[in-house]
């Protein structure tokens, strides 16, 4: 199922509404329930203004949803709510994962061959005569065991359609495809399989990032700060996890800058399962519903794997498979 929020239009009895799509067209569940009573939806009435609440109700907000949305048939809702995309909901957290291997070597590549000039002639030397990447390049041991994460900022969200900043003190943005998970139940020491039983629902992340900034904040022996922190994007529509749980792993991906294609590829190969990340999350630590959890970079998804930068006015859509796009527009330096 897909979900979106809207803001209503007058009259209505809030301010927000879940906005579901149905055979081609959104239906507001508020005004829906208040036009066809919501004695019959006990789940719908206590959920249909919060995405986060809805996803919490699980196949019991689905069921009724399904029910409300046969009864209503033709009825027509689009001048009680505003079309215009918002966030679906505002992250409680934001923790970014690296599940792929190649990503890290190539993005590892990427960074030397641009920031590093000099470094890069053995590099590529030592790949050439090895066919292997330097070791230097290759992830840390830690990576392999652990699915490792940072935190961003929950407050710099980006939906459809909005301006990205740039700030002042970056020559280099960056963007990075990523597939996001919405946690829908509290956890806590959780097992791989009570952590995937959480999982909410699906939305398209770009992971914006300040890579002349990221480099030397790296190096500090903490993790990225500024290089991070000041814009992420998020896809304005919520897929409903049973619609890509089965596929996660097989979902097919694109980066298209001013409508050409920059980079494709697939969610397969991970080093850790989604499970085991939302799992490691919650060792020893509370995690609660509306907490939004990426998985890092899809190979081949990231200007600085393939050496190709944005540049002020870009339009960027990434494109995930079953669970949506996201368009922005990149702004102009700021100062």
């Amino acid at each position: 199922m897909r979900l979106r929020r809207a803001r209503l239009n007058e009259p209505s009895s809030a301010v927000y509404s879940v906005v579901v799509e149905h055979e081609g067209r959104w239906v507001p569940l508020v005004p829906a329930l208040e036009t066809f009573g919501a004695q019959d939806y006990p789940t719908l009435d206590r959920t249909a203004q919060d995405v986060v609440a809805f996803l919490q109700a699980g196949e019991a907000a689905q069921e009724e949803a399904r029910r409300l949305l046969d009864a209503i048939g033709a009825t027509d809702f689009a001048g009680r709510f505003d079309p215009s995309p918002i966030l679906p909901f505002t992250p409680r957290t934001f923790r970014d994962f690296m599940l792929y291997e190649q990503h890290v070597i190539h993005a590892a590549k990427g960074l030397v061959r641009r920031f590093l000039p000099r470094m890069w002639k053995p590099l590529a030397l030592y790949e050439r005569l090895t066919g292997k990447p330097h070791p230097k390049l290759r992830p840390k041991p830690i990576w392999y065991e652990k699915p490792i994460y940072y935190m961003g900022s929950p407050i710099n969200f980006y939906t459809e359609g909005e301006t990205i900043p740039w700030p002042a003190y970056t020559q280099a943005l960056d963007y990075e495809l990523e597939l996001g998970v919405v946690i829908a139940r509290p956890l806590y020491n959780a097992t791989p399989e009570e952590a995937l039983q959480a999982v909410g629902g699906f939305v398209v992340i770009n992971d914006f990032s300040a890579r002349d900034v990221q480099y030397p904040e790296m190096m500090s022996g903490f993790g990225p700060v500024k290089a991070k922190s000041f814009a992420n994007g998020m896809s304005v529509e919520v897929v409903t996890a049973d619609e890509v749980l089965p596929y996660v792993e097989n979902l097919a991906v694109r980066v298209t800058v001013n409508e050409q294609t920059w980079g494709e590829g697939t969610t397969a190969g991970p080093q850790h399962s989604l499970a085991e990340m939302v799992a490691y999350a919650s060792l020893g630590e509370k995690v609660v519903p509306g907490e939004v959890m990426a998985t890092g970079t899809i190979p081949g998804c990231s200007g600085m794997e393939t050496d190709q930068w944005l540049s002020p006015g870009d339009v960027i859509t990434l494109t995930i498979e079953r669970v949506g796009s996201l368009t922005n527009r990149i702004g102009t330096p700021e100062g």
